[in-house]
């Protein structure tokens, strides 16, 4: 089971940019992540409803560590949206075998992510 009141890392993303579209954003971010390195990622949240507080994401992440490895991940996932926060829970699976369980806590006001990840390793 997996136990998660204690992640097995943290990080700090900030969004980089917002692309709006019809059905859907595309948030950009960066920052680093405990553990792995400098992440760079992409992903495009697609809403269910009309109000915009729920849906599916799918993205690519990068993840370039401090001895010069880098680490590719799918991302995909879904969402829910409750005023400014959008909270997402998704599973990535990294080039180098690392399979985990994410959550971002996106502040859409300060463009702040917050990061936790357990190893599904």
């Amino acid at each position: 089971m997996l136990d998660l009141t204690s992640p097995d890392g943290t990080g700090q993303l900030h969004i980089t940019s917002v692309r709006v579209e019809a059905g859907a954003s595309t948030y950009d971010f960066e920052g680093p992540v405990e553990g792995y390195g400098l992440a760079r990622a992409s992903a495009t949240l697609t809403h269910l409803d009309a109000d915009e507080t729920r849906g599916a994401m799918r993205g690519e992440a990068r993840v370039l560590g401090n001895d010069g490895t880098l680490v590719a991940a799918a991302v995909c996932g879904t969402y829910r949206r409750k005023g400014t926060t959008i909270e997402v829970y998704l599973a990535d699976s990294c080039s180098n075998g690392d399979m985990n369980f994410v959550t971002w806590s996106m502040d859409l006001m300060s463009k702040e992510v917050s990061v936790r990840y357990w190893s599904l390793g």
